[in-house]
This record gives C-alpha cells, sequence and structure tokens, in this order.
C-alpha cells in the first residue's frame, strides 16, 4: 500500500487534473466560438488528457487499494480577453501542474514508497512534454496573433495524433 502522504496529496491531484479538464474545455469552447476549430480540437483532445491523468491515478489507488477520493473543482476561466490569453493560461497550468507532479514525486521518495515514485515517473516525462507544447504554442499565437489562420495551419501540421504510449499508466474504466 501507497505511504498514507503519498495517497492523500494523489487525491489532490486527481482534482487538479480535473480542474485542468475542466480549463481546457474551456479554452476549447472559446476557440470554437471564434471558429477556429483547429485550436478547439486542440485543447479538446488536452481535456481528455487531463481526465485521463485523473483516471490513472484513481487506477493506481485502485490497484495499490487505497482510498480514492474524487474532490470538486473550481469553475474555470471563461472570459479571455483575447486569442493569447487561453495559451498563456494554459502554459501557467502546465508550469503549476509540474511542480505539483514534482511535489508527489518528491513525498514518495521521502516516504520510501518506491512503487509511487516509478509510477510518478511516467507524469514527469509528460509534463516536459506538455510545458514545451504549450510554450511553443505561446509563441506561434503570440507572433501571428492578428493572422488567425497561420495560427489553424500551425496546429492543423504540428499537433497531429500521436501514438497511444505503451509506458503510460493504465487509466481507470479502460480509457
Amino acid at each position: 500500500m501507497p505511504a498514507q502522504r503519498f495517497v492523500e496529496q494523489l487525491n489532490v491531484q486527481i482534482g487538479n487534473e480535473f480542474a485542468a479538464h475542466q480549463q481546457y474545455v474551456a479554452c476549447a469552447v472559446y476557440y470554437d466560438a471564434l471558429t477556429m476549430p483547429q485550436m478547439a480540437g486542440f485543447f479538446y483532445a488536452q481535456a481528455l488528457e487531463e481526465r485521463g491523468h485523473a483516471m490513472m491515478m484513481v487506477q493506481y489507488l485502485v490497484d495499490q487499494d487505497a482510498e480514492v477520493l474524487i474532490p470538486g473543482v473550481d469553475a474555470p476561466l471563461t472570459q479571455f480577453e483575447d486569442i493569447v490569453a487561453p495559451v498563456a493560461l494554459a502554459l501557467e497550468q502546465e508550469k503549476r501542474v509540474t511542480g505539483q507532479i514534482n511535489q508527489l514525486t518528491r513525498i514518495a521518495r521521502e516516504e520510501y514508497d518506491f512503487a509511487s515514485d516509478q509510477f510518478m515517473q511516467w507524469f514527469i516525462k509528460e509534463q516536459v512534454e506538455e510545458v514545451a507544447t504549450m510554450s511553443d504554442l505561446l509563441t506561434v499565437v503570440r507572433r501571428a496573433k492578428h493572422d488567425v489562420e497561420a495560427i489553424e495551419d500551425y496546429v492543423q501540421r504540428e499537433t497531429t495524433g500521436e501514438a497511444a504510449d505503451p509506458t503510460a499508466p493504465a487509466i481507470a474504466g479502460g480509457g
């Protein structure tokens, strides 16, 4: 069984991941309303990915016979000043999640909870990718904020669907 301190913090992180899911849905809806289907699709996909992360954490706790608590989340930000703001918010969110994931890993190590430490390694790798993706997207959106088509072209060209990662933890409910 994982260390109790890790279980408590992982349950908090489940809420953080669901909050990220909600925020990405709000970003997607914002771009959908602006008839930016590539950006909307990108953020809808990001939302599903964040939900998947939460469900991976749920599955880990279930597999470890640990208590699972599904916390409520605050409403996401839905009003944005321009087309750059949602991406800037997303990058801030990914950087914050990186800190949360690193803290979870630190707790696992401090508690000599090696299984939980190993579980967190995939999330560390994932956060490097997420921060890089959002950082690049923010650069493009800032540069082309007056050229929606250039942004849409970039997203279509650069964010093609990736194959499922065979090293990813299992998702509760199978998907």
